[in-house]
């Protein structure tokens, strides 16, 4: 346990870490400030300042979906270090393995519990065919935006430039 001395006082800086993840943990599940902050016996203001100090950014909530993505790694490294919330980006491989790997009904579900992932972003970048694209742009109820990666059906891997997708992430977070 780490304690410091301020004054005639003695700080555990342990305790206000667990207290600090409490209330982002009790935010990020729908209390609001006020709410948190009568539960942890805090101000709301203070719950703001929190938050303000540790903001990366404001905007739009971007999910990217691709397949069959020759340079995964690459750009899921790229994607997290723009703050993309959510990804799912697959080989060739990857995607055949998802779909031989469930029964029907097992592979229908797990489909629509990414739909309905999906659909709590605001923007959704789908990285595919001209297809899948179209199919996403009619499945979700969200702004779509397609990187074109090759016409239906696509066989094999696709290289996609990572920085044409920053670029793109970019330009969505600036439009708030």
């Amino acid at each position: 346990m780490k304690i410091i001395r301020i004054g005639s006082k003695l700080i555990s800086v342990d305790k206000i870490y667990r207290a600090v993840d409490k209330i982002l943990q009790l935010r990020s599940s729908g209390l609001s400030q006020q709410e948190v902050g009568e539960r942890m016996k805090v101000d709301r203001a203070f719950i703001s300042r929190l938050e303000s100090l540790g903001e990366i950014r404001k905007g739009k909530r971007i999910a990217v979906i691709g397949f069959p993505i020759e340079n995964k790694e690459e750009l899921e490294k790229a994607l997290a270090a723009k703050g993309v919330e959510y990804t799912l980006i697959m080989t060739d491989e990857e995607r055949w393995r998802f779909v031989q790997e469930s029964s029907g009904m097992e592979l229908f579900n797990k489909v629509m519990d990414i739909i309905t992932e999906l659909r709590s972003y605001d923007v959704v970048i789908v990285l595919g065919s001209n297809y899948r694209i179209k199919l996403c742009e009619a499945l979700l109820d969200k702004e779509v935006i397609g990187i074109e990666i090759g016409k239906s059906p696509i066989k094999g891997d696709r290289y996609v430039p990572v920085e044409e997708v920053e670029k793109l992430i970019d330009r969505v977070m600036l439009e708030n």
